[in-house]
């Protein structure tokens, strides 16, 4: 396999991706997909629009964990939850939106940056506690 063919086929799967997240975020909206598969979706398309990543890309293998396992199977779930009909409309929508712009969601960027805030705080806080300083 060459790797023309090679980079060829990651950016078709890159499409369809990009395809299946914008017919969940259109599916999250359609008052015919059930609560539960609602919730998961909001928290799929959130994350994927979020400018900021839970793991950040920076911190080795596990940075791009998110990007290459996470998303895809968050969308594999989400796409079982919601009736197919309403997945193949929502497809064809989102076909006509990828000549747009990627939205970015802010509210999903400012839930990870509070995430991490409490991360940092947690920790702290541990260190604090068990070193005695204060």
């Amino acid at each position: 396999m060459s790797d023309f063919s090679l980079i060829a086929r990651w950016k078709r799967q890159a499409k369809l991706l990009r395809i299946k997240i914008y017919a969940i975020y259109f599916a999250y909206k359609d008052p015919r997909v059930p609560w539960y598969a609602k919730a998961f979706a909001a928290c799929i398309v959130a994350y994927a629009f979020s400018p900021i990543d839970l793991i950040p890309d920076f911190i080795p293998i596990l940075g791009y964990l998110d990007d290459i396992v996470l998303i895809p199977l968050g969308i594999t779930l989400a796409l079982k939850m919601i009736p197919t009909a309403v997945i193949k409309e929502c497809e064809e929508k989102a076909q006509e939106i990828l000549t747009q712009d990627k939205p970015k969601s802010l509210p999903a960027a400012a839930i990870i940056v509070a995430i991490w805030v409490f991360i940092i705080a947690l920790f702290v806080v541990v260190i604090l506690k068990f070193t005695d300083i204060v």
